[in-house]
């Protein structure tokens, strides 16, 4: 990954479709963010901008991800990255999405 660099394109997120219809958005979700872009930073303006989702994508309280959801950017699982890492250049330049997917369980 080469340097971060300053975020001046909205972050694309793609959310599962119940999130998706929870937050009563169509498509994907673009955020606007300040500085070097990082999973924390895209989480916090998520849940700023749509309070609904406060809760179903990370722990009220502890802010840890639910154990059945999974971040994924430019096809690498970053679930468990730390959430402040820079999120990668084709991400925080608007080109690639930032996917959060609801993991499957079962057998």
């Amino acid at each position: 990954m080469s340097d971060p660099i300053t975020a001046t394109a909205p972050i694309r997120i793609k959310l599962p479709a119940h999130l998706r219809k929870l937050a009563q958005v169509d498509g994907e979700v673009t955020l606007d963010l300040a500085g070097p872009p990082t999973l924390r930073m895209v989480l916090d303006t998520l849940e700023r901008t749509y309070p609904v989702l406060r809760g179903t994508i990370r722990d009220h309280d502890t802010h840890r991800r639910r154990a059945f959801v999974r971040y994924f950017a430019c096809e690498q699982d970053i679930s468990h990255a730390s959430p402040d890492d820079p999120l990668p250049d084709a991400v925080a330049a608007g080109s690639e999405p930032l996917l959060i997917v609801g993991a499957m369980a079962g057998g």
